[in-house]
């Protein structure tokens, strides 16, 4: 049996899961999981699912490894079945990760913190097919989804609003859309470590930034560390670590800002943090760790580590 040099060796790797992330989830936790057993440890891949709690009572995991994202796996839920479980587990704990997920929330968390957001509201998304509910141009998707899942943007020029998928959930959020480049920043930081901000990447894509261009091969690449005016760097590290306190979060996230640069620093504008961010060795947060010295299974080990219950 592998042992990690600390001496934890059974991890239950989370992945799958019935979100709109499934597939994601099941590439991040595969990915993990290699990097796991490749650093010493004994590794379970467990599929997420209503049988969660019989088959980690089955495994006896030592530490889970939370590999889900989107509902029930990142926003609290899957959190609260672990505190009760009393199994350690990797991410952010049920009130941090609750409060990124609702979208709407975690701006007024972000605002109360002196961070720069754009203003919206939450409209039953028979209103927001019905009529603009914010001058165009602005953006509408679900208040608790990520991976750009059901985002629709109406541009200035729009003569009517969007015609939403029957999908999209009753009440939605509509924001003032911010242009500019996508710039993102991980922060790594947990029990032990004062949390601190790896780098800064720019996404460059051919239009939005949506799930497509996160996801599939070559539908964006990624500048690290992006070429950008000092003054933008040091604002996007030093509001990365303020949203991830803000939030209360442990671990590993990623805050995604917008950046005008006709504007200076008055473009800067935090969209929102994710606390589970994209785990394959070329998802951007992995990317920036190597920017701080720590390769894929350091990254991965480390998280092990940090793993706790009681946040």
């Amino acid at each position: 049996m592998g042992q990690s040099s600390s001496g934890t060796s059974k991890v239950a790797v989370l992945m799958g899961g019935p979100s709109a992330e499934r597939e994601v989830s099941l590439s991040s936790g595969r990915e993990c999981a290699a990097a796991l057993r490749g650093e010493g440890y004994e590794v379970t891949e467990l599929d997420a699912g209503p049988d969660l709690v019989a088959r980690l009572n089955e495994i006896k995991p030592d530490v889970v490894f939370n590999a889900l994202h989107g509902r029930w796996g990142e926003d609290g839920c899957v959190q609260g079945i672990l505190e009760w479980m009393g199994l350690p587990y990797t991410h952010s704990g049920v009130l941090a990760s609750a409060l990124a997920m609702d979208k709407q929330r975690s701006k007024e968390a972000f605002k109360s913190a002196g961070l720069p957001v754009v203003d919206s509201v939450i409209a039953p998304r028979d209103e927001a097919t019905a009529r603009h509910v914010l001058e165009p141009p602005y953006v509408v998707k679900p208040n608790n989804e990520g991976s750009s899942v059901g985002v629709y943007i109406v541009h200035e020029s729009a003569n009517a609003p969007p015609k939403l998928s029957a999908e999209m959930p009753d009440l939605v959020m509509v924001e003032t859309y911010a242009p500019g480049r996508e710039l993102t920043t991980t922060v790594v930081g947990g029990e032990d470590t004062d949390p601190g901000a790896a780098s800064v990447t720019e996404i460059i894509v051919d239009g939005w930034y949506d799930y497509d261009a996160k996801y599939k091969p070559g539908g964006s690449s990624h500048v690290v560390p992006a070429d950008v005016p000092a003054d933008i760097y040091d604002l996007c590290m030093d509001y990365a670590l303020r949203a991830h306190r803000a939030l209360g979060c442990r671990g590993v996230s990623r805050t995604d800002f917008r950046w005008d640069e006709t504007r200076g620093v008055d473009g800067l504008i935090l969209l929102e943090t994710n606390t589970q961010p994209g785990m394959t060795p070329t998802s951007l947060a992995p990317e920036q760790a190597g920017e701080i010295g720590m390769t894929f299974g350091q990254l991965c080990a480390w998280m092990v580590e940090d793993a706790s219950c009681n946040r």
